[in-house]
C-alpha cells in the first residue's frame, strides 16, 4: 500500500521535473517513473495532442503496444464507440478515469480492451488528459499487464491531481521546441547563472522592451522576468521550496497582457533557465478578474468557463447544476462587473480600465 508520504514526495519531485524545461519525450519518460512510485505500472503512454481536435501529434510509449496496435486504438478513438475516450474525459471536467470503474470491472466492454490491449497481455488502464482551462496538450495512459490488480479510486484521484502539473510540463516543452524550430509565437530569453542574458528570439526581444524595468538602478531586465527565473531554480534545488510555480501573468506598458514562464535547462547551480513569454488568453486572465470584482468560487468557475466559450447547458452539466442556476449566477457576475453579457464579460478581460484595476488590486 503506498502512503501519503510518498504520494507527497512524487509530487513535489514532479513539481521540479516540470521546471526543468525538458523536451516532451524526455519530461514523459521522467514523469512516468516518478507516477511508477507511487501508482504502480507496467507501461505508459503520453501523446501530444492538437487542441482544436484533440487527434494525436506524436507518442511517447514506454512497455506499449507496436505501431500497429496504435493505430488500431486511434481508429477507435475517432470513429467508433468506447469507455473513457480522450474527448469525453475532456469534456467532462473529471481528468482521470480508470477502465476497470466505469466498466464496473468487466474490461471486455470496452472496444479497445476486447480488440487490442487483451490480446497484447494488458488489463486495466488509467487514462488522464492533460489540459487546463485553455486547451488540452496531451494525454496520458498508465496500464496494467495481465493478472495485476485493478487501479483503485485512492490512486485515480492521485493521477487526477497530478494531471495539471503533467500538462504544465508538456506545454512547457512544446513551447521550448517551437521556440527553437523558428516558430514566432513565443518568445524565450535563456539567462545564465548569473541573470546574464546569453539567448534571445526576437519575440522575446520584443516584448522584453515592452515590460517595464521600473526606476531599479542598473536595472537590465524586468522584474518579472527574474522573478520566475529565481523561483524556476529554487524549486528545482530545493525539497522544501515554496510550492508557487515559476509562472506569472504581466501587464506591458501597452496594457497587452502575457503569460512568463521559467524553466531550468539542465541540472545544477550553473544551469541556464529559459523564461518563455506568450499572449495570455481570456481564460488565463479570468482568475484575476475573480479577485478584481469579489466573484463567490460558484462565480469564479462559471466565469472561467464562459472564457473558454461554453454554452450555460455545456456550463451547467459541467458543474451538475440547473441552466436556471447558471443564469442566476451570471446576472451576479454581470452586476459585479459592470458587464452586460458573455462578450462584454470576456471583452473586459482586456479593455484598459480593467488592466488598471487588476493592477491596483494586485498591489493593494
Amino acid at each position: 500500500m503506498i502512503n501519503a508520504q510518498v504520494r507527497t514526495r512524487v509530487r513535489d519531485d514532479v513539481v521540479r521535473l516540470v521546471h526543468r524545461g525538458l523536451p516532451v519525450s524526455e519530461f514523459s519518460r521522467a514523469a512516468g517513473d516518478l507516477l511508477a512510485r507511487a501508482v504502480p505500472s507496467e507501461g505508459s503512454c503520453l501523446m501530444t495532442v492538437d487542441p482544436a481536435t484533440m487527434l494525436p501529434t506524436a507518442e511517447y510509449v514506454e512497455n506499449g503496444l507496436p505501431a500497429a496496435a496504435m493505430l488500431r486504438l486511434v481508429e477507435i478513438e475517432v470513429r467508433e464507440p468506447d469507455y473513457n475516450k480522450w474527448v469525453h474525459l475532456a469534456r467532462s471536467g473529471r481528468p482521470a478515469a480508470s477502465l476497470s470503474e466505469v466498466t464496473a470491472g468487466d474490461l471486455d466492454l470496452s472496444l479497445r480492451q476486447r480488440e487490442v490491449r487483451r490480446p497484447g497481455g494488458f488489463a486495466d488502464e488509467l487514462r488522464v488528459v492533460l489540459g487546463n482551462e485553455l486547451a488540452t496538450w496531451g494525454a496520458l495512459t498508465i496500464f496494467r499487464e495481465a493478472g495485476r490488480p485493478n487501479f483503485t479510486s485512492t490512486e485515480v484521484a492521485f493521477v487526477s491531481s497530478m494531471a495539471g502539473l503533467i500538462a504544465d510540463g508538456v506545454r512547457r516543452g512544446l513551447l521550448l521546441e517551437g521556440a527553437n524550430a523558428g516558430q514566432d509565437e513565443v518568445g524565450v530569453v535563456v539567462l545564465d547563472v548569473d541573470d546574464g542574458v546569453s539567448m534571445s528570439n526576437g519575440v522575446a526581444d520584443r516584448w522584453l522592451r515592452e515590460l517595464e524595468t521600473g526606476d531599479r538602478a542598473g536595472a537590465r531586465l524586468p522584474l518579472v522576468v527574474l522573478a520566475v527565473a529565481r523561483q524556476a531554480r529554487a524549486i528545482c534545488a530545493s525539497t522544501s521550496v515554496d510550492p508557487r510555480p515559476a509562472k506569472v501573468r504581466a501587464r506591458t506598458r501597452s496594457g497587452q497582457w502575457l503569460v512568463v514562464r521559467g524553466s531550468l535547462l539542465g541540472s545544477g547551480p550553473d544551469a541556464p533557465v529559459a523564461v518563455m513569454l506568450e499572449t495570455a488568453r481570456p481564460a488565463e486572465l479570468a482568475p484575476l478578474m475573480v479577485h478584481a470584482y469579489g466573484f463567490t468560487e460558484s462565480e469564479r468557475r462559471i466565469t472561467e468557463l464562459v472564457a473558454q466559450g461554453l454554452s450555460t447547458k455545456q456550463i451547467a452539466n459541467r458543474l451538475r447544476v440547473s441552466a436556471y442556476t447558471v443564469q442566476d449566477h451570471l446576472k451576479s457576475i454581470f452586476a459585479k462587473s459592470g458587464t452586460g453579457s458573455r462578450g462584454d464579460l470576456v471583452a473586459r478581460l482586456f479593455v484598459d480600465h480593467y488592466a488598471v484595476s487588476l493592477t491596483a488590486t494586485q498591489s493593494a
